[in-house]
């Protein structure tokens, strides 16, 4: 690795290294691991994936920062979005947030909700991490007022009734397991993870199944072209199936996700031949998957095609998609911030505030690599803000 990455405490090696032991003996036993299974065993495995350990995640003394850490204006656009929505489907509709993170979201989410007299009966959280869980449960209990607080509850796993409202998701999808793709004399291959002479971990592609394979000529097809010898990305072959299982259940509201990626003919640009994986270690981006197993956070861009396409098969359509920075403006923030700044105390709040905005919105911040995309179901006429609808890019996709 490159010495500009920060070296890993004693701690933080021996980690590493028993998550490491466990993918060797994983490999020994099975062969090479499809790199979704490598992925998912790096964020995911029990007390040693990056999401399920101890490890502080979000903010400065974290690895990354992410929209809702960087304070209360996001999440105050955030809901003035889903406040329309959950007025026109009533008194029984909940609130949905896939992966909490720190709980920032929610407990500004919750405070902006009540400050506009539009709470959900419910504000469910879908968090896979019981640390995570745990730090949520702590932060919540300790912000918000009980009667606020008395509404949130976790689950273990998506909702099995129908129920109504809207489901949030900031930054989730470029987490899911993503399969490793190569096309090379015509064929489709998937990168797989696998031990060398000496049990260090390497790459190597081995022809890929029926699924993937078929995802990949459906990429080509729509892009009315073949990927050249050698070309390399990443696709969600599981995605249709993903959402169907977080929102199958979701009759009639809406869906926002906010991530970072393209539209499809972005995603597969020709110069993009090495995908758009990338691991993060203490706030540093390097290209090795392999590096460091359990320390790093392992993501890939979001083809949000694939997203449309994905949530038309579950009965969604495309309401908006547009950057973040048009989704926050439509979303009011102009009028968040100002009102944010006249009750600020000091020129040190006002300075913070601002900060917030410009890399929430500046391009080579937050503002154009970040997309939101709306999908609605149930919902004849979409309550949302109407500047948010006029800046809708959803003929790109």
């Amino acid at each position: 690795m490159p010495s500009r990455l920060p070296e890993p405490s004693a701690d933080e090696r021996a980690h590493s290294d028993h998550l490491l032991q466990l993918l060797r003996e994983l490999i020994a036993a099975h062969g090479p691991l499809p790199f979704a299974q490598y992925m998912e065993r790096c964020l995911y495995a029990p007390g040693l994936g990056y999401y399920s350990a101890g490890k502080t995640k979000f903010g400065a003394a974290g690895d990354f920062i992410t929209a809702p850490e960087l304070g209360e204006l996001f999440a105050q656009c955030v809901a003035n979005v889903m406040q329309p929505v959950l007025v026109s489907l009533g008194e029984q509709a909940d609130v949905l947030e896939l992966g909490g993170g720190s709980g920032a979201f929610a407990e500004a989410a919750l405070d902006a909700l009540a400050a506009g007299g539009t709470l959900p009966r419910e504000y469910l959280i879908l968090e896979p991490s019981a640390d995570l869980r745990e730090r949520q449960r702590e932060r919540l209990q300790a912000k918000l007022p009980a009667e606020l607080h008395a509404r949130v509850r976790w689950l273990d796993r998506p909702p099995e009734q129908d129920w109504r409202g809207v489901l949030f998701a900031n930054e989730v999808i470029d987490a899911l397991p993503t399969t490793r793709f190569c096309v090379r004399g015509g064929e489709v291959y998937e990168e797989h993870v696998m031990l060398d002479g000496e049990g260090r971990l390497r790459r190597v592609d081995r022809p890929a199944d029926a699924l993937t394979a078929g995802a990949v000529r459906h990429v080509e097809r729509y892009l009315g072209t073949g990927f050249v010898d050698g070309y390399r990305s990443e696709i969600l072959p599981q995605l249709p199936y993903w959402i169907q299982a977080v929102a199958g259940s979701l009759s009639a509201g809406l869906m926002l996700f906010v991530d970072y990626g393209y539209v499809r003919r972005e995603f597969y640009l020709p110069e993009r031949d090495d995908g758009t994986l990338m691991a993060h270690y203490r706030h540093h981006a390097h290209n090795d998957p392999l590096y460091l197993p359990g320390l790093n956070d392992l993501t890939a861009s979001v083809d949000f095609t694939a997203l449309a396409e994905a949530g038309d098969r579950a009965g969604f359509s495309v309401a908006a998609y547009l950057p973040q920075a048009q989704f926050l403006i439509g979303a009011g923030l102009h009028e968040v911030f100002e009102h944010a700044q006249a009750q600020a105390t000091d020129e040190h709040e006002r300075y913070r505030l601002a900060q917030q905005v410009k890399k929430l919105m500046l391009p080579e911040q937050m503002g154009e690599r970040f997309q939101a995309m709306l999908l609605v179901r149930g919902l004849d006429d979409p309550p949302l803000p109407a500047a948010l609808l006029a800046a809708d890019q959803g003929g790109r996709l």
